[in-house]
């Protein structure tokens, strides 16, 4: 029969406790939320809803083509030159969403006969980034540059070191000078993922390769989404202009794809322009994390230290994980639940996402009830 195959893996997924399920929200949910990557809590913020009001009243619903045809506005314009100056780059490059600039980023710069060293831990865009390259790809050990130069040492023609910069699943941070030494010990280029470090590390929010001194060299491509802490949706590309040129031409997400919406450029602008304004709210997102971490801990709870706004908590068992995140909703407090093989080392977690406009009452109500709830 055809597709009976699918049969078969619902089966095991049941069996496995790995069923994934939509639920919609309301737009006036009562839960705390701790489960988005609304890191500055700008998605509801008058300014960037009025940004994006503001940008469909004028431009439309939609971009209407690809970026190469119709798909591009003076807004896209405004929107990648604040942002490569706002992080310290020669340019930008918009994407309709961050995992379209990760594939673009990482398929463009891995022509044939290159080599590309992955990282153990990256998020799947770069991962499927990496399987869509013409060149080879080598995974190495988790946040190890030791293991990244060993790799390198063995290209035979271009290569490329790709690794987020804050990890999704834990909220650990990878050591960027480390690994930009390593690519720069043979020549190669570093492409990294800023999508949990933009708008909370590095000086305002500038981002982790800000932070390491990263910002504007000549052989590091950043990418980033407009859709965590900049409370909109989309990504982008920073890098030398030669990089951002390279991608017009060569990057199969930019050029087949239909162009950002106006309301989410829109959006993501008046977003960036408000945290150029407010740096303050990095500082605070990261005060969030840790003080999470520091009475959850002290409650007992097994929780990685955050190096930037997320905080993960280490549950029994997938099976358990479910259930207490269902139990932390239902008492009201929405948490992610991240299970295999969303982890790469098979641990189930809740996972916690720090917001800058938490306050002291949210943060212990928080812990209370992830205490309540512990399986």
């Amino acid at each position: 029969m055809a597709f009976g195959w699918i049969d078969e893996q619902a089966s095991a997924r049941r069996r496995a406790g790995l069923v994934r399920t939509l639920r919609p929200r309301p737009a006036d949910s009562p839960l705390l939320d701790l489960a988005s990557n609304d890191y500055l809590g700008l998605a509801h913020h008058p300014e960037i809803i009025e940004g994006a009001a503001d940008a469909a009243r004028t431009w439309g619903g939609g971009a209407t083509g690809s970026r190469l045809v119709t798909g591009t506005t003076e807004l896209h314009g405004e929107l990648e030159r604040e942002l490569a100056a706002f992080c310290g780059f020669e340019a930008a490059l918009v994407f309709s969403s961050g995992y379209a600039a990760n594939l673009a980023a990482v398929t463009a710069l891995a022509p044939h006969g290159s080599l590309v060293v992955s990282d153990a831990g990256n998020h799947a865009s770069l991962i499927d980034g990496c399987r869509l390259a013409r060149g080879t790809t080598q995974v190495v050990e988790h946040a190890d540059p030791d293991a990244v130069r060993k790799a390198l040492g063995t290209a035979k023609g271009p290569a490329i070191a790709v690794s987020d910069t804050v990890f999704s699943v834990d909220g650990d941070a990878a050591p960027l000078a480390g690994l930009a030494a390593a690519c720069r010990a043979y020549g190669a280029g570093l492409v990294v993922d800023d999508a949990h470090g933009l708008g909370v590390l590095g000086d305002g929010g500038r981002g982790a390769p800000y932070a390491a001194g990263l910002a504007g060299a000549p052989d590091v491509v950043v990418t980033v989404t407009l859709s965590k802490s900049l409370g909109s949706q989309g990504g982008a590309v920073l890098g030398p202009a030669k990089v951002i040129d390279h991608l017009v031409n060569a990057a199969r997400t930019f050029i087949f794809d239909t162009g950002l919406a106006p309301a989410a450029t829109g959006a993501a602008l008046a977003a960036l322009r408000l945290l150029r304004r407010e740096p303050e709210r990095a500082a605070r997102a990261r005060e969030v994390a840790r003080a999470l971490h520091t009475r959850l801990t002290a409650s007992g709870h097994e929780a990685v230290r955050p190096d930037a706004a997320v905080v993960s908590v280490r549950a029994p068992s997938p099976d358990q994980a479910v259930r207490w995140a269902a139990d932390c909703r239902a008492a009201g407090l929405a948490v992610g639940c991240f299970r295999p093989p969303s982890v790469p080392d098979g641990i189930s977690r809740l996972r916690l996402t720090a917001r800058a406009d938490l306050t002291e009452a949210q943060i212990d109500r928080a812990v209370g009830i992830i205490g309540d709830t512990r399986p």
